[in-house]
């Protein structure tokens, strides 16, 4: 196991529990839990522990995985539009996170809208993704909501999450944000059987 995996768990155990035991010694052993996951994620992102505690200390309740939409738009010759995250982890499908009420495939749209400009509707559901936390994901476990999408304005424009945005053929792509070249593939052949489909019924 990742030891991330393992701190992801530590930590959503601890404050859990924290928030449903009425016993003070379960308390105590809770909160020894999350001071030791936070000391480990301080050691492994080089920040200091006690801010790290305050921000598990601001979300209470049952912990569960956040959640993602993204958009996957693909031009006619079936290139896939990608932005090059300006943080530098790598090319990605137009994604963020689904906000309170909010539905996942309105976040895809909205995402779509902010990160390339365009106007999009959703034509299906590729899948629903699982990128569990480790040292290449990230320090939390979160699931993907990947739409195939399809263009019907706007105009192309990177924002500032991007540093660049261009279509590419999947097997071109060097350097891939997690996960999203698994996104990618499964959506490019959701939307080549489309195209076939279609093609046959012309």
């Amino acid at each position: 196991m990742d030891p991330t995996t393992l701190l992801d768990e530590l930590q959503a155990l601890a404050r859990t529990g924290l928030h449903f035991a009425n016993n003070e010694y379960d308390r105590v052993r809770y909160e020894r839990l999350l001071t030791l996951a936070a000391q480990a994620y301080a050691d492994w992102l080089d920040l200091p522990a006690a801010a790290i505690q305050a921000r598990f200390a601001d979300e209470v309740g049952c912990i569960t995985p956040k959640v993602g939409a993204d958009a996957a738009i693909f031009n006619a010759q079936g290139e896939i539009l990608l932005m090059e995250r300006a943080d530098g982890s790598g090319w990605c499908l137009p994604c963020g996170w689904v906000e309170v009420n909010e539905r996942p495939i309105d976040a895809a749209i909205r995402e779509a809208r902010e990160e390339t400009g365009l106007e999009v509707v959703v034509k299906r559901l590729v899948g629903v993704f699982t990128r569990f936390a480790s040292q290449t994901n990230g320090p939390h476990t979160m699931v993907a909501v990947v739409h195939l999408c399809e263009i019907v304005g706007g105009e192309l424009r990177l924002s500032p999450e991007g540093s660049d945005l261009r279509y590419w053929p999947i097997t071109a792509v060097a350097r891939w944000h997690p996960n999203h070249d698994k996104y990618a593939r499964v959506a490019y052949e959701m939307w080549r059987s489309e195209r076939e489909v279609t093609a046959v019924s012309d």
